[in-house]
C-alpha cells in the first residue's frame, strides 16, 4: 500500500517521465533483442541446415542399406520360385511328350527314332545298290574298246567295198 501512496505523493511529471523511461528502455531491449535474433538466428539457421544435411545423408544410407538388404532377398524368393517353376515346366513337357508319343504309336505313325533307323538302312542300301550297279572303272574301259576293234560297226560295214569286207572277214 505503500507504493500506492507514494505513486501519488509523487508529481504527475515524475511519473510520466518514469514510465516514458521505462517504456523507452523495453523498446531498447526489443531492438537488441531483435539485433540478436537476427545475428543469432542466421546462425541458427545455417547450424539447423547442417544438421539437416547430415541427418538426410545417415537417412539416405540407412534405406539404401535396407533397399539392397531387400533386392538380394527379394532375388533370392524370385530366383527360388523361378527354379520351382522351370522344374514344373519341364515335368509338364515330359509329360505332355510321352501322351503325344503314346497317342501317335497308336495311331502307327512311326517315331523319330523308327525314321532315324528307316534313313539309316536307306542309307546303307543305296550305297550297295550303288557299288553293284557301277561296274570297277579299270575293267570297264578296256572291254569296250576290245568290243568296238573286234565288230565293225554296221555302218561301216555298208560304206565299204565289198572286197574290202571280204578281206577283213578271212584271217591273213
Amino acid at each position: 500500500m505503500m507504493k500506492k501512496q507514494e505513486a501519488k505523493s509523487a508529481p504527475a511529471g515524475e511519473t510520466a517521465k518514469s514510465v516514458k523511461d521505462s517504456a523507452q528502455q523495453i523498446w531498447q531491449a526489443g531492438l537488441a533483442a531483435f539485433t540478436r535474433a537476427q545475428t543469432e538466428g542466421n546462425k541458427a539457421f545455417e547450424s539447423l541446415v547442417k544438421e539437416g544435411i547430415e541427418i538426410q545423408r545417415k537417412t539416405q544410407s540407412a534405406a539404401e542399406g535396407k533397399i539392397a538388404k531387400a533386392t538380394i532377398k527379394v532375388q533370392g524368393i524370385a530366383s527360388g520360385i523361378s527354379s520351382k517353376a522351370t522344374d514344373q515346366l519341364g515335368k509338364m513337357e515330359a509329360v505332355f511328350e510321352a501322351g503325344v508319343a503314346k497317342a501317335m504309336q497308336k495311331l502307327g505313325v512311326p517315331s523319330d527314332k523308327d525314321v532315324k533307323s528307316i534313313l539309316a538302312r536307306i542309307d546303307a542300301l543305296t550305297q550297295a545298290v550303288q557299288s553293284i550297279s557301277k561296274p570297277p572303272a579299270s575293267a570297264s574301259a578296256p572291254s569296250k574298246r576290245a568290243s568296238a576293234k573286234s565288230e565293225p560297226s554296221p555302218v561301216a560295214a555298208k560304206k565299204r567295198p565289198a572286197k574290202q569286207a571280204k578281206s577283213d572277214a578271212t584271217p591273213a
